[in-house]
């Protein structure tokens, strides 16, 4: 999944194609008017009608790396816990380590705990 695109009023009305394409690859948009975010576009999905509006935001934000879980989950107005539930229910990875970091973060962790 892509980052959050933003588009200008201009874009709108030159580029409206590309907009519509993004939102049916499954991309959050944010069309901006003199600078100030004004319409969001989001794609009209299972996810939305599931879980609402707020919900796919964090789910997005997460799966762009544009907030930590813990950020999203407040966002969403879930607990931590409940979001990473809901991060399971939408096939959407809580870690996304590279295994080569993963395994550094474990071989590090393990060393701190033989200091404990």
């Amino acid at each position: 999944m892509q980052a959050v695109e933003v588009y200008t009023a201009r874009d709108l009305r030159n580029r409206s194609g590309e907009l519509l394409q993004h939102a049916h690859d499954g991309n959050i948009s944010i069309i901006t008017k003199h600078g100030k975010p004004s319409i969001l576009a989001i794609p009209f999905d299972a996810h939305l009608l599931q879980h609402g509006i707020h919900r796919v935001i964090a789910l997005h934000m997460v799966q762009s790396h544009q907030l930590t879980l813990a950020q999203a989950a407040k966002f969403a107005d879930m607990d931590l816990s409940s979001f990473i539930e809901l991060l399971g229910a939408s096939g959407i990875d809580a870690v996304d380590y590279p295994p080569e970091e993963l395994e550094r973060e474990l071989e590090d962790a393990l060393a701190a705990c033989d200091h404990c």
